[in-house]
């Protein structure tokens, strides 16, 4: 799965922070692929806001 990161993360959770990180992700519109697994899924879903995902 491809995961894309589309809004900024300025004013954004410490914590949320750290989940696009683990994810791969830095800078707006950096993509990255995905294995698509349990623990993925889980940060993906802390940050649904952040990132859209295209399988």
């Amino acid at each position: 799965m491809r995961v894309r990161l589309v809004k900024g993360l300025r004013g954004v959770q410490a914590r949320h922070r750290l989940s696009v990180k683990a994810l791969g992700l830095g800078k707006l519109n950096d993509v990255r692929e995905l294995k698509d697994s349990p623990q993925v899924r889980g940060l993906i879903n802390t940050v649904y806001y952040l990132v859209r995902v295209e399988e």
